[in-house]
């Protein structure tokens, strides 16, 4: 971050005489909408003129009635919606010199000088084009008479700004592209539809039955099936590797790393040993452009005939086509649109004739400005690498959080467990309150125990079966089907360990435990800090540990992001959808929505900003009755527009004496004769559910690399014969911060944690509320005194992904 040139400018004049132009184009991907109202919304926030182009370039070369002025209440209710309302269209016409003048005189006869794309590769390098070939273009129009003189040199220079919407997420330089998450959804949605029918888990039953249906399971191999499921990816394997991750998939075919000669057979002894495991399921997964090392086509089909002629199992193929690109937008994509669309107006506003065309990309959470060429040269360098056979070189290339996925993959997937034991016992506990994800985390760091050598032990029920000797060892496949169920199977509880210590010592001495897992909320992280404190009366404590955040609050310090926070937020997202639906047709409504979080505004704030809320009172912003006061007015002008609905949200402790119940009667006694109020109050549905692909996917690599940290640590610790750790960097919070996982002592994060309201005194997303604000069409201050320099390609790689 750097400051700004002008640091005293008022946002809402920067745009002031000047006008934006927003198109979508090529395949369509759901987000879009929220990058196209954020986009409007705060270009007129700016004081500048915006227009829709609808049908995408074909509409900017035919313009007329395809160019048209956007308001404040054209883009409302866009937000839940799929695919474009726009419009999207491949467009021919542009690609010829001819087309772009066309383009080039409607921009002009508008006052135009200012465009925002959302589209994939091909649209922004056709983008590009436009505005290199711009100057000649004038020229061209001026000699023919189309243009004046005065018009050209009102126009003098094209400012362009992109942003990626594809589902494949295929574009080199951001994390996510807008629409990849929602495609996900659908993709998880439709896997755990196919394979509730063979799933059957042994750790929910009770230790008597175990050993009896494992030999009913001898007699059920009829019943045990095989899955082929074909997702989209021509030329990028994302869709497929994150979805392998997420349900544990057996195989994964990706165009970007071909599988070794000899695969078929390969593939057939890992589907065999995993029957032998006992497994009644097998999935694989194929991206649409998975090819063999020699550049032939490797189909569903083609998987299907190999499976059922040499193994005989009964095996099904579902190709999922364009389902992948239909349905409601997910929270993370009205969100990630939002921010996009917001970083794209401000670069539009501050780019001078010498600034590259730029694309507003997303590293880790952060929004950052690439330069549009270097992204599209890089992930045609892909494409080149695949061509002549350098795999590796194209995975290096897709970034480093598509590196990991596929190294996470490669490690998990299948069993390598080294030939010598480590003679390390690990246990693993989940405290606090149960969330999606949990158990995703659980099994990535049982499988790569295993397969470090160590032997896995379940601590049931948190510090209270730690203490009670509740504990058993955790095999391969007992966690097998895990990263999509929700809650935690293991058990959890929100007991501290403070009056236990000798207990819980003695068990640690009892099962030898050497290094220890807590998954859970700020609960595991205070119990990690008592066991600590511990070290000094009992020597048992003196093995690594670490924390991995897991709670729908997202309130662990050292962490951006906790695992199940993602599912919540969906959750509250999609409930705000329909509720808001409900007002659609009654009209002049409000809604008074009360959400989790504990002290903590993250989920309010978040929902808020995806569900397109008026307001989101939490802790963090103090708030009085004057706030409640200017909020109701707002209303009460609002419904004087077309927008005759408005949508509060309240994180549960936000205030006191402001609760739901008062905030809901003082709007409604306000509100008398201008709307009416209803209140919801969500509660621990927000906890339930299955996993999101984020979650699965985020639970899985961070319980992965917290036992390979756990690991490093062993042989660090290792002295005369025994484990002896007690320096602070031995007990960590593994988190994401910024664009990396990093891991960070627990004492160290005490000076940035508010013990009595469980929060972390710094939060990264506070600096998202004025956007939210914004966009609702509150009169505020956006801070533009810091904004985000443009970075190159080569020196963005982050650890997230999704």
């Amino acid at each position: 971050m750097s400051k700004n040139l002008h640091p005293t400018m008022d946002p809402t004049k920067m745009g002031v005489g000047r006008s934006i132009a927003v198109l979508t184009s090529g395949g369509d991907a759901q987000g879009m909408n929220a990058a196209v109202r954020a986009t409007v919304r705060v270009g007129l926030y700016t004081g500048a003129k915006v227009y829709f182009v609808h049908e995408g370039y074909q509409g900017l070369v035919d313009g007329g009635e395809n160019i048209r002025p956007a308001t404040w209440e054209s883009v409302s209710m866009m937000l839940q919606l799929g695919g474009t309302v726009i419009g999207s269209a491949r467009c021919k016409d542009f690609r010829t010199r001819e087309g772009r003048m066309k383009a080039a005189q409607n921009l002009v006869k508008l006052g135009i000088t200012n465009l925002c794309v959302i589209g994939g590769d091909g649209s922004l390098t056709g983008a590009n084009q436009f505005r290199t070939e711009w100057s000649g273009l004038l020229v061209d129009l001026v000699r023919a008479g189309k243009i004046t003189e005065e018009e050209a040199k009102k126009s003098s220079h094209l400012n362009i700004v992109g942003m990626v919407g594809s589902i494949d997420n295929d574009f080199c330089g951001t994390d996510m592209t807008i629409g990849t998450d929602s495609a996900l959804h659908r993709i998880i949605e439709v896997v755990d539809a196919i394979t509730t029918t063979a799933q059957r888990s042994e750790y929910n039953l009770p230790h008597h039955v175990r050993s009896g249906w494992r030999k009913c399971m001898l007699f059920k191999v009829s019943h045990q099936r095989t899955f082929i499921l074909e997702v989209m990816g021509r030329h990028c394997g994302y869709l497929a590797l994150v979805t392998a991750l997420a349900c544990g998939a057996d195989w994964v075919f990706i165009p970007e790393m071909p599988p070794d000669d000899g695969w078929e057979d390969h593939l057939c002894r890992r589907l065999t040993n995993q029957r032998a495991r006992g497994s009644r399921l097998n999935v694989i997964i194929v991206a649409e452009g998975a090819m063999s090392r020699e550049g032939k086509p490797i189909t569903s089909d083609q998987i299907k005939k190999l499976v059922t002629d040499r193994l005989g199992f009964d095996t099904r193929t579902t190709v999922l086509g364009h389902v992948q690109r239909g349905g409601t937008p997910s929270a993370f994509d009205r969100i990630l649109g939002s921010r996009m669309g917001v970083e794209a107006v401000m670069a539009l506003m501050e780019a001078t004739p010498d600034t590259p065309a730029c694309v507003v990309s997303l590293s880790g959470n952060q929004a950052v400005r690439l330069p549009l060429m270097e992204c599209v040269q890089v992930t045609k360098d892909v494409t080149a690498a695949m061509a002549e056979g350098r795999f590796e070189d194209a995975i290096k290339l897709r970034g480093k959080s598509f590196e990991n996925n596929w190294n996470t993959y490669k490690l998990l997937a299948h069993i390598n467990p080294p030939d010598v034991k480590s003679n390390i016992n690990v246990a693993i506990m989940n405290i606090g309150a149960p969330c999606a994800g949990m158990n995703a985390a659980v099994r990535a760091a049982v499988r790569m125990g295993i397969i470090q050598g160590h032997t896995m032990l379940a601590v049931h029920d948190g510090f209270d079966g730690l203490a009670q000797g509740q504990i058993e060892p955790i095999t391969w496949t007992t966690v097998s089907g895990w990263t999509g169920k929700g809650g935690s199977v293991l058990g959890t509880k929100r007991t501290l360990p403070a009056k236990m210590l000798e207990e819980i010592s003695q068990n640690i001495a009892k099962f030898n435990i050497h290094a220890l897992v807590i998954i859970g909320g700020f609960e595991a992280y205070v119990g990690g800090l008592e066991l600590v404190q511990a070290r000094e009366k009992y020597e048992e404590m003196c093995i690594p540990m670490v924390v991995i955040p897991a709670t729908v609050s997202n309130n662990v310090p050292g962490s951006d992001f906790s695992i199940g926070a993602d599912t919540a937020l969906n959750t509250i997202t999609s409930t705000c959808d329909r509720i808001k639906q409900s007002a659609a047709g009654t009209k002049r409504r409000v809604f008074i929505v009360e959400t989790m979080g504990g002290y903590c505004g993250y989920l309010a704030t978040m929902a808020g900003l995806a569900a397109g809320a008026d307001a989101a009172y939490i802790f963090e912003e103090k708030f009085n009755i004057k706030d409640l006061e200017v909020n109701v007015g707002h209303l009460l002008e609002k419904m004087k527009t077309t927008v005759k609905r408005g949508l509060i949200l309240r994180n549960e402790n936000s205030n006191a004496n402001y609760t739901t119940d008062f905030i809901f009667n003082l709007y409604s006694e306000e509100g008398k004769g201008i709307f009416d109020c209803r209140k919801n109050v969500l509660g621990h549905m927000q906890q339930g559910g299955t996993p999101t692909p984020f979650d699965r996917n985020f639970g899985t690599k961070m319980g992965a690399k917290s036992v390979l940290w756990l690991t490093e640590k062993l042989k660090e610790c290792y002295r005369h014969g025994r484990i002896f750790a007690n320096t602070p960097d031995s007990a960590c919070v593994l988190g994401m911060r910024k664009r990396a996982l990093t891991f960070q002592p627990l004492a160290e994060l005490k000076e940035d944690t508010d013990f009595e309201h469980r929060i972390p005194k710094t939060q990264w997303w506070l600096k998202i509320r004025p956007i939210m604000k914004i966009l609702a069409k509150y009169n505020i201050k956006l801070d533009t005194s810091e904004h985000a320099d443009m970075e190159h390609v080569i020196k963005k790689r982050s650890p997230l992904g999704k």
